[in-house]
């Protein structure tokens, strides 16, 4: 079962651009639909209490991979989303510095700011698919997303609100 999790986490690692939040949609197909190692309400308390943790985004790895295996679930699930992301770093970094010059590595660059903010865009809809049980739920989620979008005030006043309204409701 180790051995299983650290290569699901590093197939993962390999098309996170963008970090861990990016591959989440496809995190949850394996470890919600395809292994079955944890459901829908499971992934994403655990994402949440990963990002609520001070810390890198690669939390949410390793305290899935805990939550599945234990302590040895977590050291693969780590491993799996760092070292062969950071092996290919490493030569991509190498390679980019040999053809510093090129005159197709900025254009290359840039393509990939679009990908990661699909990417994420992916994950969110991925979490609020799998959180989502009620309308007030989708409501209180579009109203947040406007707000943000619309207008320029920060965006801790949707988490201020957010925190008063899950206060008024409980």
């Amino acid at each position: 079962m180790l051995l299983q999790i650290f290569f699901a986490f590093a197939t993962l690692s390999l098309v996170a651009v963008g970090g861990a939040t990016a591959v989440l949609p496809e995190m949850h197909r394996l470890l919600v639909v395809v292994h079955g190692w944890l459901d829908d309400a499971t992934f994403t308390q655990l994402f949440g209490l990963a990002q609520a943790a001070p810390g890198p985004n690669i939390l949410a790895a390793s305290i899935m991979g805990w939550r599945i295996a234990g302590l040895g679930g977590m050291a693969v699930a780590t491993l799996g989303m760092l070292l062969p992301a950071a092996i290919l770093a490493w030569y991509v970094a190498g390679a980019t510095h040999r053809m510093r010059g090129a005159s197709w590595l900025k254009p290359a660059q840039f393509g990939l700011v679009p990908i990661a903010v699909g990417l994420i865009a992916a994950s969110g809809i991925t979490l609020a698919r799998a959180s989502t049980t009620d309308w007030l739920t989708v409501v209180i989620l579009v109203a947040s997303f406007l707000f943000v979008w619309r207008t320029n005030r920060s965006p801790l006043w949707v988490l201020a609100g957010g925190g008063a309204l899950g206060f008024l409701l409980l």
